[in-house]
């Protein structure tokens, strides 16, 4: 594929969180209604989002959403809560999760949705319309790079399922990456989400439906995280900014090529075990490279971007940066129970991701890649 298409306006400076009024005066030039919808209530008070209610003509509805990997029950909740203000405009202030519901509403108002089956069947069968509503990015994390993707993930644990709510109508009217908002990350959260960036980058690459221009920004982008994450690790918050960068970049490469096998195999171990997303795409990272290597061009030059020889070498890299963190880096330190592999590579098969993957993908050698990151002792022994 040799095409590439992405409209979202993107900001990518300190400070420019500033441009959020003017951004929110575009969309509504008569005035409108516009929910915020945050991590935090903190949020709330930053001059560029207190401001808001100053803008002639705008109604401000303010929502609060804590939770991680959210699910449909979580958002048909907040669908209830907010359908009868039916905003124009969203602005979503947060990590992946925060946007990919706020980028999921504008997809729901002005539809009737009666239950959460009626959600989950409108979610299944495409069935969004023209979203009426537009939303805004600010990305409070570094590593989704959701602000500038058309798609959300919600999790369907009742039905043992992900779910991606897609719209190529959806795209966010702007997407506001302030390095300055994600320097109060925690090391582990800041290490996860950076190595989930590179997720995103590196699959890309070697996705089906790459092209060069999702080549060209993924290779920067892994170049710009993976040179910082020692700086990162040392407590150096200026590597923030290059984390901040380096997440957009991989966003806006994904968004034309979608992921692949780690994503794919990552899900469940997510769901069903809580291990947090980025750690683990970046355990899958190495033992993926292994089994896509054959098919994939250019090798060289990815593993020239991640700094390391070959994939052993990146292993122990990924390896060594999780412990860095204290992070645990393997399936049994996350208490995955070994006799769960052959359900979990079962559940590893995610359409759209799975079959993007330019190597088939069975249950079998998924299971096998469990099996090679399930043991930290192990893989010791055998270094």
């Amino acid at each position: 594929m040799n095409s590439y298409y992405n409209p979202v306006h993107t900001f990518l400076e300190k400070g420019s969180i500033g441009r959020v009024p003017e951004l929110v005066q575009e969309l509504c030039p008569e005035g409108g209604r516009v929910l915020v919808l945050a991590w935090s209530e903190t949020v709330f008070e930053l001059p560029a989002i207190a401001g808001l209610k100053e803008l002639p003509g705008i109604t401000l509805q303010k929502r609060v959403f804590l939770a991680s990997n959210p699910t449909l029950e979580q958002l048909f909740s907040i669908y209830q809560e907010t359908a009868d203000f039916c905003p124009q405009a969203v602005i979503a202030v947060g990590g992946g999760s925060v946007m990919d519901v706020g980028k999921s509403l504008c997809c729901l108002y002005g539809k009737q949705i009666p239950s959460e089956d009626a959600l989950r069947t409108m979610i299944q069968e495409k069935a969004f319309q023209t979203p009426q509503a537009k939303w805004i990015g600010v990305p409070t994390t570094a590593g989704t790079g959701s602000e500038v993707t058309c798609w959300a993930t919600i999790w369907d644990p009742s039905k043992d399922a992900k779910r991606s709510l897609e719209s190529h109508q959806n795209y966010a009217f702007a997407a506001v990456a302030d390095p300055d908002l994600i320097r109060q990350m925690p090391l582990s959260l800041a290490v996860s989400s950076a190595l989930d960036a590179v997720a995103h980058a590196v699959e890309s690459c070697w996705a089906r439906n790459t092209n060069p221009v999702s080549r060209a920004l993924a290779l920067s982008a892994v170049r710009t995280i993976m040179s910082q994450m020692d700086s990162l690790l040392a407590g150096d918050r200026t590597a923030c900014d290059s984390m901040s960068r380096g997440s957009l970049l991989a966003g806006l490469a994904f968004s034309n090529t979608k992921t692949t096998a780690c994503h794919s195999i990552s899900y469940p171990l997510t769901m069903h075990y809580g291990i947090p997303h980025g750690t683990a795409v970046s355990l899958l990272l190495a033992p993926v490279f292994r089994l896509n290597r054959e098919n994939t061009k250019r090798t060289e030059e990815i593993l020239s971007a991640l700094g390391v020889k070959d994939e052993t070498e990146l292993e122990e890299r990924i390896h060594a940066i999780l412990r860095a963190a204290s992070i645990p880096d393997s399936l049994e330190e996350w208490k995955v129970e070994r006799k769960d592999l052959k359900t979990l590579a079962a559940l590893g098969l995610t359409k759209g991701r799975a079959d993007n993957n330019p190597v088939e993908l069975t249950p079998e050698c998924i299971e096998k890649i469990l099996e090679d990151i399930y043991s930290a002792e192990k893989r010791r022994k055998e270094k």
